[in-house]
């Protein structure tokens, strides 16, 4: 089963977890007094940047009949969509930049370029996965409705069909963050309307609407004679969006490591286990900086998850600071490459379309499904963790790991 006592499952005492949040919050107030004029040049150039590989890719697929011109649109509109997305929409959304108070780039104002209505993604985005993250039975991120993706979640025979549905909104994934939206999940548990179904597909389907009307009616029109070309172009451009997308999401949620909680935790939880949850909760991928940018800077997702309304660009900064913290409390800091954290995530959607009876490892002490239940190897393991009062150093959560990891590996 999922994490019932986080305090317990990270080997922190309520003071250690508290001592950690006093910590966090100054990164926090560090990070928001620091704000200032580097920071607005940086998304400001991140605008005129997204929107001129935008105008020149609209220019070149005018004449997307030629092979050259045809793909080089296609990089470009697929970049351009990629960084409004990622870097833009997604961020501006959550209020990074609402302290310059400029109406271009507040939260309240931007509308960005995929066929989810912005008001429906910060309700199931900005407030239900991020108060809920990875709460087993309150976010709905875990499995979108239409995957296994925690031995919490009961089988059905429906959910073979895993690694199908994965690849499905891999490939129409801006649909299927619009469709998120509807919470189809409340509506089969009876706790939505289909009147405020019906109220919400209106919405979709006027942004909808916009979207295809713009990239697969407006401008092949407006390429004349190639508008064929040109509308396959968009569709292309449109796949490579969703694709990346979809990739940079899945590795900051779904590899091992990013843990599961239950509603019995969410429910006695403190602003400080708060912070904790989305540490234990979230991952990370290793980036330079270009990747780091075309990934909206989600390569830090833990930190987004800690600090969601702070500017992206200060997520390199802070990541030096939530890893020493981590070293400090002797807390995992879970990250990998890019393709290490996606094989992780679609080897658990693999192996979850299968029921438990065939599955290995037990629901307390799986890759993807954890529990404080798995450090029980020996009586009075628990109270070996703490300060060490010979060396001052913590042993926590990491140690303990490492130390079930030594253990099953002797004993075979």
């Amino acid at each position: 089963m999922a994490i019932t006592d986080i305090k317990r499952y990270a080997h922190l005492t309520p003071a250690d977890v508290e001592a950690l949040a006093r910590e966090l919050d100054t990164i926090r107030s560090d990070i928001e007094e620091s704000r200032g004029e580097r920071d607005a040049r940086y998304i400001r150039r991140a605008i005129q940047l997204q929107r001129g590989l935008g105008v020149g890719a609209r220019v070149l697929l005018f004449a997307s009949h030629h092979k050259v011109a045809r793909r080089a649109g296609i990089a470009m509109l697929a970049t351009a969509k990629i960084i409004e997305n990622m870097e833009l929409g997604h961020n501006i959304t959550h209020g990074q930049w609402d302290w310059m108070n400029d109406p271009e780039i507040h939260s309240t104002e931007w509308e960005w370029d995929t066929t989810s209505p912005t008001e429906h993604w910060k309700k199931s985005h900005n407030f239900i996965h991020h108060k809920y993250t990875n709460v087993v039975g309150l976010d709905d991120d875990i499995g979108y409705g239409i995957m296994r993706l925690t031995r919490d979640q009961r089988w059905e025979r429906w959910m073979i069909g895993n690694p199908v549905y994965n690849l499905l909104l891999g490939t129409f994934f801006e649909w299927g963050v619009a469709a998120h939206g509807l919470e189809t999940a409340k509506v089969r548990a009876k706790e939505k309307s289909w009147v405020e179904v019906r109220k919400d597909l209106r919405v979709i389907g006027k942004k909808v609407g916009k979207q295809v009307g713009k990239d697969y009616l407006v401008f092949p029109a407006l390429s004349a004679k190639n508008w064929k070309s040109t509308l396959k172009a968009n569709a292309v451009a449109n796949l490579i969006r969703n694709y990346w997308s979809y990739m940079v999401i899945f590795c900051g949620h779904f590899p091992d490591g990013a843990e599961k909680f239950t509603r019995q935790e969410f429910e006695t939880e403190t602003p400080a286990e708060w912070y904790l949850r989305q540490l234990l909760g979230s991952a990370n991928f290793r980036a330079g900086p270009l990747m780091a940018f075309m990934s909206g800077n989600l390569c830090y997702q833990i930190e987004h998850h800690l600090f969601p309304d702070l500017p992206s660009n200060r997520y390199a900064e802070i990541g030096e600071r939530v890893r020493a913290l981590c070293e400090k409390y002797d807390l995992p800091y879970t990250t990998g490459s890019l393709p290490r954290q996606y094989f992780q995530s679609f080897w658990t959607i693999v192996k979850l379309a299968l029921p438990d009876k065939l599955l290995r490892a037990t629901s307390d002490d799986a890759p993807e499904t954890n529990s404080e239940l798995k450090f029980r190897i020996r009586a009075g393991m628990r109270e070996s963790f703490g300060v060490d009062p010979a060396t001052g150093r913590r042993r926590g959560l990491r140690t303990a790991i490492r130390e079930l990891e030594t253990a099953a590996m002797a004993t075979g």
